[in-house]
């Protein structure tokens, strides 16, 4: 098994006053070569948008990306038509492909919203670009892993172009898990969204992030309750 641990802490960090902005990876400002991507993870922010506020309209292409909304609302217009809002509970996914443009705004006027902004390489490029939106069932959280993405848009959650699996857990303390990986050659990058836990040995708490690879199964412990995200992607060569 190999691991990398990114403590929480050691995260980058812009805070543009409207945006507050915590990088898992290499992004914008933040450059660090030994925090490029995770396989073929490229982007996890941990963004915090002021009232209001938001990102005006900018392009994308050839990526997979993914929004997991933690509290607020999030207002989504593009491109290709598609106007939404997206809150706790949901997970929206665009194949950015070809190349779309869209921006995202706070939708409220009287407190911010947070959610994860999760960049995944795609593994073919030049898709028609394409959006989905669902609404997760949070019941199937409680003490589980619940996929939230694959690469199958027949499975459960929302498909990306990519051999990638999410879940999403809430854990009551105590509680222990055992995850097998899905893919040959994956590694899954586990990020603590809530609360302690221990992933094969290594004691986590909150926003820190783990990759592990070279090994089919995490065993996982809810040290307090706790909330985890977990992102298995192809390792890339």
């Amino acid at each position: 098994m190999k691991a990398v641990l990114h403590k929480a802490a050691t995260r980058g960090h812009a805070n543009h006053g409207w945006l507050n902005s915590y990088h898992s990876f290499s992004f914008a400002g933040y450059y660090n070569p030994e925090r490029i991507h995770f396989g073929a993870l490229r982007v996890l922010n941990d963004d915090s948008v002021a009232a209001g506020m938001g990102f005006g309209t900018h392009p994308h292409d050839n990526m997979e990306i993914i929004s997991i909304p933690l509290s607020g609302d999030l207002k989504h217009k593009d491109s290709m038509g598609n106007e939404a809002i997206i809150k706790q509970g949901d997970i929206q996914v665009m194949s950015a492909g070809t190349g779309i443009a869209h921006s995202e705004m706070n939708a409220n006027k009287d407190k911010e919203v947070k959610f994860l902004q999760i960049w995944v390489f795609p593994n073919k490029k030049n898709v028609q670009p394409r959006y989905g939106q669902i609404t997760l069932d949070e019941s199937k959280m409680k003490n589980d892993l619940l996929q939230v993405l694959s690469p199958n848009a027949d499975d459960e959650g929302v498909w990306i172009h990519q051999d990638a699996w999410f879940s999403l857990g809430n854990l009551d303390k105590g509680i222990t898990k055992e995850h097998k990986l899905k893919g040959t050659n994956s590694g899954v990058y586990a990020f603590v969204l809530e609360g302690d836990v221990t992933i094969n040995g290594e004691a986590l708490n909150r926003r820190d992030g783990l990759g592990i690879s070279e090994t089919d199964t995490l065993n996982i412990t809810a040290d307090s309750d706790a909330r985890l995200l977990l992102m298995e992607v192809p390792m890339l060569n």
